[in-house]
């Protein structure tokens, strides 16, 4: 494992892509994949540049909603821009600052959009249950790398959805390099499990009766608790010093009242997203 993380000292200022931008909270993706080796940068190579950026294109494939058994695709620009190790702004992680920075630990805050659930994404399965529309949300995270020798990244966060489906959203993740990466390819991977309070269960997973009468589905009222657990895989392949691409996979499964809801087709889902960067 030491010789693997020396021999990420040399990758890790070049293959922190943007990741890609999903709609769902949670996606099958775990929300360390957004930013996965980012906290390794300074442990390994001390002194970040002022500025850092990174642009490109992604697609994704994963499940419509969580709970839903269809998928569709999504495309679009992805971004990455950062100013030393204070300040961002990414298409996967959002808007945010760094508020407490040292050689083996991140917490910060930061300001997202959550792009909600709609009827008309798999109509007429989720007719009569309403719309959870287009919200921003507020975080606030922290990591911490066990020691070089050991990468192991601790990661966890915690998101105030403010209206859509609102409630809050937490995650508790770890992650570290895998054996196999070389200077042109590097590999990351890792568990998560995530949790949600009662407001956002009911709103995403409940029936209420209005709900029921609308859409034939029999009351259900959600606890609080843990949502799902997941797996990550995420993968940088460089073609030139300057081109890469990334590759990000996720699987997710839903446990309690997630996995209990009339409003759940598939516990089991899965995503699977590609971009195509360029770092300046």
């Amino acid at each position: 494992m030491r010789s693997l993380a020396l021999r990420l000292a040399a990758l890790l200022l070049w293959t922190c892509g943007p990741g890609v931008t999903l709609s769902q909270t949670p996606s099958p993706l775990q929300e360390w994949q957004y930013s996965g080796g980012r906290i390794l940068e300074e442990l390994f190579e001390p002194g970040i540049p002022k500025w850092q950026a990174v642009a490109g294109v992604s697609v994704a494939s994963q499940t419509v909603y969580p709970g839903s058994k269809s998928y569709h695709l999504l495309g679009g620009p992805v971004f990455d821009i950062r100013y030393r190790d204070i300040a961002f702004a990414s298409s996967g992680e959002g808007i945010g600052v760094n508020l407490l920075r040292g050689e083996k630990f991140r917490a910060g805050i930061s300001i997202g959009l959550d792009l909600g659930r709609h009827v008309s994404d798999d109509y007429p399965r989720l007719h009569g249950l309403s719309d959870l529309g287009n919200a921003p949300f507020a975080e606030v995270f922290g990591s911490y790398v066990i020691s070089k020798q050991f990468p192991l990244v601790l990661r966890a966060d915690v998101r105030h959805l403010l209206g859509g489906a609102s409630g809050n959203i937490g995650d508790v993740e770890a992650y570290l390099p895998l054996p196999g990466s070389s200077r042109k390819l590097i590999m990351f991977a890792g568990p998560a499990i995530t949790f949600a309070d009662h407001t956002h269960m009911q709103n995403v997973f409940g029936v209420n009766a209005s709900q029921a009468a609308q859409s034939g589905e029999p009351l259900f009222m959600a606890r609080g608790g843990p949502y799902a657990w997941g797996l990550g895989f995420s993968a940088t392949r460089f073609i030139t010093p300057h081109v890469l691409i990334t590759t990000e996979a996720g699987l997710s499964h839903l446990l309690g009242s997630a996995a209990a809801s009339p409003v759940t087709q598939s516990a089991t889902q899965g995503a699977v997203a590609l971009a195509v960067e360029y770092k300046w």
